[in-house]
């Protein structure tokens, strides 16, 4: 295992960004910039300093700097790694234990993946056992769906279980959910926007991705199957999504890139990442883990992920759809090849056939009070880690109704 910096898994290598406010001033929301368990009031250094790029970063979200491009992303964080280096005490700080975290930046629109061969495998074989476990167009696009980026949430706001209807042997009934799930995935942040009518190629995927963060896209698994023929999820997924609190930039990601698996079917020109088609290697190597209630129940490898982001973005734009700052894009479950890998726990429990075993009992499906937290990792510059901000969430019971 790589080795940790001073400053642990945010050290000056990663430098996340994210939204915060202080406890002697809670109205006011502030730029902030993660190094080990404190943050650095990035707006005030900006000014303090004579940033050209203060005005973006005095802002309440990060959603003006994400619409400033990659330029400025690049000098910011450089000025920012330059005031560490030369002038460390000028960089004013707060403990991360004395403020409160705030969804970073406004969501536009959010559009989730489905991108894990292993989980959509996995997931085919559940429902289909005397079909084909993937579906015909699986290994030729990045299958996805269009979701509700209005229930998009900060980690540590509380999962109300949400109603629905639900198929029975005596026809439909509504109530509370009884099948609450989990899905731990990765999303992407746009920053620079794209016109309408102008696909953007997995070349262009650094101009307009500012960075990454953790996803818990909660699903109602009994809501979803009754609902989601013929035109996908809908109410079994929108009710809340998860994200971190802290945007990891591209860039911090370097040293993690890697090649995804290989390509068992011939891609469309516009999909291709193969050597000859002058595409960067688009996987990148993130070590998840997810525990329940204080225990681990699943590590997922991101770097076993089919589809990439750059691909995912390729696809959702080719018909000439455009982007707007603030749009996330999350790469549907990540699950690996072995059972401990499974990001999901449909795909744990294999339906609810098989409980998960934890020190107080057992579980198929989240119960009320249950708390899930979805972490990860990534190989950084000179044996440093880079740490991804985490997302929890704690299952509230359901509104009366």
């Amino acid at each position: 295992m790589p080795a940790d910096t001073p400053n642990g898994l945010y050290g000056p290598e990663n430098l996340p960004y994210g939204v915060y406010s202080a406890a002697g001033d809670p109205g006011r929301r502030r730029i902030g910039v993660r190094l080990g368990d404190d943050v650095i009031d990035l707006g005030a250094a900006a000014t303090e300093l004579g940033s050209p790029h203060a005005a973006l970063l005095t802002a309440q979200t990060l959603n003006p700097l994400l619409a400033a491009g990659r330029p400025v992303w690049t000098a910011v964080r450089a000025d920012l790694r330059a005031w560490l280096d030369e002038r460390p005490g000028a960089l004013p700080r707060v403990p991360l234990a004395d403020v409160r975290l705030h969804l970073p930046f406004d969501v536009a629109d959010y559009v989730d993946f489905y991108a894990s061969e292993h989980h959509a495998t996995n997931v085919g074989r559940i429902f289909r056992p005397d079909g084909d476990a993937l579906t015909p167009n699986w290994k030729h696009l990045p299958i996805g769906y269009h979701g509700r980026a209005g229930t998009v949430v900060v980690s540590g706001t509380p999962v109300v279980r949400p109603h629905g209807q639900r198929r029975t042997p005596d026809g439909p009934v509504f109530g509370p959910s009884r099948r609450l799930d989990i899905e731990a995935e990765v999303g992407f942040v746009v920053g620079a926007p794209s016109r309408l009518g102008e696909p953007v190629p997995q070349a262009a995927f650094r101009d307009h991705v500012f960075g990454v963060c953790l996803v818990n896209d909660w699903s109602a698994r009994d809501v979803q199957a009754w609902e989601y023929v013929p035109l996908g999820p809908f109410l079994g997924k929108s009710f809340a999504t998860s994200v971190s609190a802290w945007i990891t930039p591209l860039d911090a990601l370097d040293a993690a890139r890697c090649a995804p698996p290989e390509r068992s079917h011939p891609l469309l020109d516009y999909l291709r990442d193969d050597a000859a088609s002058g595409t960067e290697p688009g996987g990148f190597d993130l070590r998840m883990t997810v525990t329940l209630n204080g225990h681990t129940i699943a590590e997922p490898p991101f770097s076993a992920m089919y589809w990439t982001a750059a691909q995912q973005l390729a696809h959702m734009t080719v018909n000439g759809a455009s982007l707007r700052t603030g749009d996330l894009f999350a790469s549907g479950t990540v699950s690996g090849p072995e059972p401990h890998q499974r990001g999901c726990l449909l795909e744990l429990t294999w339906s609810g056939e098989d409980p998960v075993e934890l020190p107080g009992g057992t579980r198929t499906f989240l119960e009320d009070g249950d708390e899930v937290v979805i972490t990860a990792w990534a190989p950084g510059p000179h044996g440093s880690r880079v740490g991804l901000g985490e997302v929890s969430g704690r299952i509230s019971p359901a509104a009366a109704g």
